[in-house]
């Protein structure tokens, strides 16, 4: 019981950090055309609001009682939110390091 409701707990502090982060990640996506026009750009994006939809739906079912919460539904949308994630962070850390999304650049003197 008390496993589940720190899960629970965790999905929604979780859900609330995201929303800044989407926040953050929409300025970029639309702040830039050039962003926009990266294929793992859109990715990283849908994928993300993927993730958060399912975590949303993933904390409404962690209201339920404690084991009926986690077995199966509450089990099976944690792992498929753990390989959406994967899949977005790649991308995100492709657009930062092979495209240098928010990476400021210098200029040489």
């Amino acid at each position: 019981m008390l496993w589940a409701d720190i899960s629970a707990w965790l999905l929604v502090v979780g859900l609330i950090f995201s929303v800044f982060a989407a926040a953050a990640g929409l300025v970029d996506f639309f702040g830039d055309r050039r962003i926009r026009e990266l294929r793992a750009a859109w990715i990283h994006g849908l994928g993300n609001i993927a993730a958060l939809v399912l975590s949303t739906f993933n904390a409404l079912i962690h209201t339920r009682d404690a084991y009926t919460s986690v077995v199966p539904s509450g089990l099976i949308l944690s792992a498929l939110v753990v390989a959406i994630l994967l899949v977005t962070g790649w991308n995100g850390w492709s657009l930062v390091y092979r495209h240098g999304v928010g990476v400021c650049q210098r200029e040489s003197p």
